[in-house]
């Protein structure tokens, strides 16, 4: 069995701080539908995507410009036989400078290939973080979801 978080990465010529801040803005990159402080070590925001996916997520730790760690406290999926997938797992962002601008690795610790959701998620993260977020990053302006399928499986899911 392979229990490989799913991770990426990417560099960007902007500044840690402006990665930093990026990430920060949930709502600027991930979904307008977010519900609580992002912003903020100890606080908790809510997410939710139609009767598709909710999820409760507390912010554990925020170092500024080097990362940002979030718990998922609750999780609800209507297309996993175990609603709770990603109960307990880590979402963790760090930034590194480089040569060229700041390195981000995003990485979904227990987000693992033997989950029911890998591939629907592991696209969604794509479509957020290797997208959205980056685009956020380079430009100013993200794509988060407004209540609409952004990418292929949350299209299938939503049909």
């Amino acid at each position: 069995m392979n229990d490989k978080n799913y991770t990426t990465n990417y560099i960007v010529p902007q500044t840690p701080d402006e990665v930093f801040a990026a990430i920060n803005n949930v709502r600027g990159w991930w979904s307008e539908d977010v519900i609580g402080d992002t912003d903020k070590q100890g606080a908790t925001f809510h997410y939710g995507f139609r009767d598709i996916h909710r999820t409760e997520i507390a912010i554990t730790e925020i170092t500024p410009s080097r990362r940002v760690v979030w718990h998922v406290v609750k999780n609800y999926f209507n297309f996993t036989q175990d609603e709770t997938e990603w109960t307990g797992t880590d979402i963790v962002f760090e930034i590194e400078p480089d040569a060229t601008g700041t390195k981000l690795t995003f990485t979904h610790i227990g987000l693992v290939p033997h989950f029911e959701c890998f591939d629907v998620c592991s696209n969604g993260w794509g479509t957020y973080i290797n997208g959205s977020l980056k685009a956020l990053i380079t430009t100013g302006e993200g794509h988060p979801n407004e209540g609409e399928p952004l990418n292929d499986s949350e299209a299938a899911l939503s049909a």
